[in-house]
């Protein structure tokens, strides 16, 4: 039966999902499960269970440029890559092929999820809108919300489609490069949001990167924050006072957000749309490929 259909843009739950199953809307759902300490975990999860349907987009090899590697065997940007950092996005163009290669279409509602509380399947929820493509939602509460509300799920792979001409269209999310941050240092024009944990800000610890500490005056704001205790964003009106209560007047507009490579920032901006405070801007490159460069200022504590 084929009902009226609305499109989701932020946040779907799963039985707005299951009802939009039951449509004729052009749909493509994609599990981005990931673990950045075993690059292969979240694929494996997706052979063990996913929704029906569902396409994997992997972290490193769909949703970053893979990069070119040295002689020395350090792995470096491809020189058309998006931004820097640990997560280098790739170039639109090389994005607008992988998404044609799969089948994805520009009249598609896509659907995006993880198992990791939003903070990998929200990459490409912004890098379809950073395409131009705003028919995109995160799955609220993930693969673990969706099984709860009885939601169907399958193993294995799912058969291929057909190539499709995904066209790139106006960047609807704004990509801020690590000279604007730097330009907007001590400005009433850029204020930062560090969604690293607090001790990886206040450069107690530092696991990933070579320089601990974060980018001057930035504030903080872990994105594990966003979610409630069922695993789901909070209210969007919690969320606003939370934002609000951080930003401390500043205005919204200003905001770019970060991590250490640019995929658990998104969180945060999505949270910010969620709370009608958005759209905002995303440093890609972040921590990573800040403190790359020894001549940039670091601030601690």
């Amino acid at each position: 039966m084929t009902h009226s259909f609305r499109t989701y843009t932020t946040l779907i739950d799963p039985p707005q999902l299951q009802e939009l199953q039951q449509t004729d809307t052009p749909l493509m759902v994609f599990d981005c499960s990931f673990d950045l300490t075993n690059p292969a975990a979240g694929e494996e999860q997706y052979h063990r269970a996913h929704i029906p349907g569902a396409i994997y987009a992997h972290m490193d090899r769909h949703l970053s440029d893979e990069g070119v590697v040295d002689p020395d065997g350090r792995r470096r940007p491809q020189a058309d890559a998006a931004s820097g950092g640990r997560h280098p996005l790739p170039s639109r163009e090389k994005f607008a092929m992988w998404l044609s290669a799969i089948g994805f279409t520009n009249d598609m509602q896509a659907v995006v999820y993880d198992r990791q509380g939003a903070n990998y399947c929200g990459r490409l929820w912004w890098m379809l809108k950073w395409m131009g493509h705003e028919a995109v939602a995160v799955l609220d509460g993930g693969l673990q919300a969706w099984e709860s509300a009885g939601g169907a799920l399958r193993g294995g792979d799912e058969p291929s489609r057909f190539q499709s001409n995904f066209r790139v269209g106006p960047e609807h999310r704004r990509l801020v490069t690590t000279e604007q941050v730097l330009r907007g240092l001590d400005s009433r024009g850029q204020t930062i949001i560090d969604a690293r944990a607090r001790p990886r800000f206040r450069g107690e610890v530092e696991p990933l990167d070579p320089v601990a500490g974060h980018i001057p005056g930035a504030l903080n704001r872990p994105f594990t924050e966003n979610l409630g205790p069922d695993g789901r964003f909070k209210e969007p009106q919690a969320l606003r006072a939370e934002f609000e209560n951080l930003l401390a007047g500043r205005d919204p507009a200003t905001v770019v957000h970060h991590c250490g490579s640019g995929v658990s920032a998104i969180p945060n901006l999505l949270a910010m749309e969620v709370a009608g405070l958005g759209p905002t801007g995303l440093y890609a490159g972040s921590w990573s490929e800040w403190c790359s460069d020894p001549g940039r200022p670091v601030e601690r504590g």
